[in-house]
C-alpha cells in the first residue's frame, strides 16, 4: 500500500546541516527527498571529485537521516524514476505521494532560487520557505548595511560583524589586540627548509558515487583515486578537520595565508571550504572553535594567526555572500574591460612553460583545491592580464574547485579576481608581475622564462602582460588612487623600452596556448 505524506521537504546538496530545526525530530508526516540530477551535474564541467564529494556527502547524511527514523527518498543518477531534474523530481513526487504542502530551505544559487520560486508559483498545492540557518548574515543584510553609501568596502561591513555577534571584542567594545586586522603580519614568504605540518586526509572510498558518474556519461574533469578518497564527506570528518587545523595549522595560519610552494599543496590553510559550503559545520561552530582553542592557547597561538582567520569566514564569505545576492542576475553578464579571448587549452591540462601556472593548475586537477592566492595572483591574476573573458573564467572556477559554488564563486571570480564588475568588490584590479609571484612562492625558481626581464622571448609573460594591462585600460584606471604609483613608473619608462614591452606582450597574447 502506497503511504501518503502530507508534506513534502527538499534538501539539496549544499544543504547538509544536521543542526537545522528541519532535523530536531523526525516529522512523521513529511517525506523528505534528496536527488542527484544531471541539470546539477551538467551546468559546467565539474571536477570528478567535486562530484563524487556531493554524493558521497548526500548519501551519508540520507542515511544519517534514515537511522534517526525519518521517511527518506533519495534519487540517485540510476533511479528509475529520476526526472534529472529539480522541479521534475518534485512535481512527480507531489503527484506519486498525494503531497498536500511543498516546503525547501532557501537555496545559495539564483539559478536553483529562480527555479523553485516559478516551480511553487505552478503547484496547486501550499508551498512554504525556510531559511537554511547557516549563515551570520541575512540575503539582504549587505544590501541594508550599504543602504545610502557610495561604494562597498568589505572593511566596514567586517567590523560592523564583529561588533554585533562579540567576536574578538573586548570589553570596552574595541577590537582584541586594539587592532581590528593584522593582515600586514599576514604576508610571509614560507622560508627555506620549513616544513609545514602534514594535512589531515581521509581514507575514503567514493568508487560508487564514481561508477554512477561514469555510467550516465557525466562530462568531468580532473583527475581521482575513487578508492583512497581524501576529502571529508561527513559531519564527524568535517569536525575532525576542524579540530586538527586548529590544533596543527592555527599557529601559523595567519603568517602564511598567502604563502605558496612547489612542494607543499596544503601548508597551513583549514581545507574547510568545502565542509561549510555543503553546511555539513557552520561558519559559528568554525569561528567558536578557533576561537576557544586560541583562548586556552595564547602561548602559542598569537592573534594575528586566529583574526586572519576569522576574518575570511565572518568577513570576506558573509560579505560575497550579500554582494551576490545585492547584485544577481546583472552581475554575472559584467564584463567591465569587454574581454573576449578564450581560455587558454592548458588551463585545462596545466601543460604550459610558466611554472607558477604549471603547478598551481596541475595541483588544481589532482586535487580539485588552490588556496585564494593561487586562484587570485595566479590563475586569475594571468587570465586577466591576458584579457580572458569572464565568461571563459567562471565556467573554469565553478567547475575545477571542489568548494565552488556560485554565490562564493563568482563574487571571488568575476569580482575580485577579473575586476569584470568595475569595482563592486575590490578597490582596483588584483595584478601582478612576476616579482610578487616570487615574493610569496618559489614558483620561479627553475621556471623556462626569468622573471627578471619584461623583454625577448625568455622573459616572464607576467612582466610584459602587467605593463600592457594597463596601458591598454588606461582610460579606465588611471584616476584610481591605488594605481597612480603604477602609472608613474610606466611613464618614466624609456619610448624605446615600452614600444619593447608592448612587443613581447602582443607576442603573448597572439600565442597564448604556446606559452
Amino acid at each position: 500500500m502506497k503511504r501518503k505524506y502530507k508534506t513534502l521537504k527538499l534538501i539539496l546538496g549544499d544543504q547538509l546541516n544536521l543542526q537545522h530545526s528541519w532535523f530536531v525530530e523526525p516529522d512523521p508526516t513529511a517525506l523528505y527527498l534528496m536527488m542527484e540530477v544531471k541539470t546539477e551535474t551538467d551546468y559546467v564541467w565539474h571536477h570528478i571529485q567535486k562530484i563524487c564529494a556531493f554524493f558521497a556527502a548526500m548519501e551519508s547524511f540520507e542515511n544519517t537521516l534514515s537511522n534517526r527514523g525519518f521517511e527518506t527518498l533519495y534519487l540517485n543518477l540510476d533511479h528509475p524514476n529520476n526526472k534529472q531534474s529539480i522541479s521534475g523530481n518534485v512535481l512527480e513526487c507531489i503527484e506519486k505521494y498525494n503531497i498536500e504542502e511543498f516546503q525547501y530551505q532557501l537555496p545559495d544559487e539564483y539559478r536553483v532560487d529562480q527555479e523553485l520560486r516559478n516551480l511553487c508559483a505552478q503547484l496547486k498545492i501550499a508551498s512554504k520557505c525556510f531559511d537554511s540557518e547557516h549563515f551570520y548574515t541575512d540575503r539582504d543584510e549587505l544590501t541594508q548595511f550599504f543602504s545610502g553609501k557610495k561604494e562597498l568596502i568589505m572593511e566596514s561591513f567586517y567590523r560592523a560583524m564583529r561588533v554585533k555577534h562579540q567576536i574578538l571584542i573586548n570589553h570596552d567594545q574595541d577590537p582584541e589586540g586594539e587592532k581590528w586586522n593584522f593582515d600586514a603580519e599576514n604576508r610571509k614568504k614560507l622560508p627555506k627548509n620549513h616544513k609545514p605540518n602534514p594535512p589531515l586526509l581521509f581514507d575514503n572510498n567514493v568508487s560508487k558515487q564514481h561508477g554512477r558518474i561514469v555510467a550516465n556519461n557525466i562530462k568531468t574533469i580532473g583527475n581521482i583515486k575513487p578508492e583512497y578518497f581524501q576529502w571529508p564527506i561527513n559531519r564527524n570528518q568535517s569536525i575532525q578537520l576542524l579540530q586538527y587545523f586548529c590544533e596543527n595549522c592555527l599557529q601559523l595560519f595567519g603568517t602564511f595565508q598567502d604563502a605558496m610552494h612547489t612542494d607543499e599543496w596544503s601548508l597551513y590553510h583549514s581545507r574547510l571550504s568545502f565542509c561549510m559550503n555543503t553546511k555539513l559545520i557552520s561558519p559559528s561552530e568554525v569561528i567558536n572553535t578557533a576561537l576557544n582553542y586560541w583562548e586556552n592557547n595564547k602561548k602559542s597561538v598569537a592573534i594575528n594567526q586566529v583574526e586572519g582567520f576569522i576574518r575570511q569566514i565572518l568577513g570576506w564569505r558573509e560579505y560575497m555572500r550579500g554582494v551576490y545576492w545585492m547584485q544577481m542576475p546583472e552581475f554575472e553578464k559584467l564584463n567591465y574591460f569587454d574581454h573576449k579571448t578564450k581560455l587558454p587549452d592548458w588551463y585545462w591540462t596545466g601543460h604550459t612553460k610558466m611554472n607558477c601556472l604549471k603547478h598551481a593548475i596541475s595541483q588544481s586537477l589532482n586535487l580539485a583545491y588552490a588556496h585564494h592566492i593561487q586562484r587570485l595572483m595566479i590563475t586569475g591574476n594571468f587570465a586577466l592580464l591576458a584579457g580572458i573573458d569572464p565568461d571563459d573564467v567562471d565556467f573554469w572556477y565553478l567547475g575545477i574547485y571542489i568548494d565552488a559554488i556560485q554565490w562564493v564563486e563568482i563574487t571571488n571570480t568575476r569580482g575580485m579576481s577579473q575586476y569584470a564588475d568595475g569595482g563592486i568588490v575590490g578597490t582596483k584590479p588584483y595584478t601582478a608581475s612576476a616579482n610578487y609571484i616570487h615574493k610569496m612562492s618559489n614558483y620561479c625558481e627553475g621556471c623556462r622564462y626569468d622573471r627578471n626581464e619584461k623583454i625577448g622571448e625568455n622573459s616572464c609573460p607576467f612582466n610584459s602582460l602587467y605593463w600592457n594591462f594597463h596601458d591598454r585600460h588606461r582610460a579606465k584606471l588611471q584616476h584610481n588612487p591605488r594605481l597612480s604609483m603604477v602609472y608613474r613608473i610606466w611613464d618614466k619608462m624609456e619610448p624605446e623600452l615600452k614600444a619593447s614591452v608592448l612587443l613581447r606582450a602582443n607576442d603573448c597574447l597572439e600565442n597564448l596556448n604556446q606559452l
